[in-house]
């Protein structure tokens, strides 16, 4: 599997069935090598038009399942949401 494989697919949350968004970026470990997180964009900050405001942070123990098209994750939204880096 390449990474750009993994841009493809949907995030969703197992805890409640929700849709994340697709991975936008990937946080690997520069020693080793190991995928530590996933990045997806979170919504749009006004009706779509402007910049995101939160991103999901999601650490690769998190995932649960990798399947043809989608990515099962077992996340608080929370506890995963950060703000953007711009």
């Amino acid at each position: 599997m390449r990474i750009c494989d993994l841009k493809c697919r949907e995030v969703i949350n197992i805890r409640d069935c929700r849709r994340l968004g697709y991975v936008g970026e990937i946080e690997f470990d520069l020693e080793s090598g190991c995928i530590l997180a996933i990045i997806v964009p979170g919504p749009a900050a006004f009706c779509g038009f402007l910049c995101r405001e939160k991103e999901f942070v999601i650490p690769f123990c998190c995932i649960r399942q990798v399947g043809p098209d989608i990515i099962l994750v077992d996340v608080d939204e929370k506890e995963v949401a950060a703000k953007c880096r711009t």
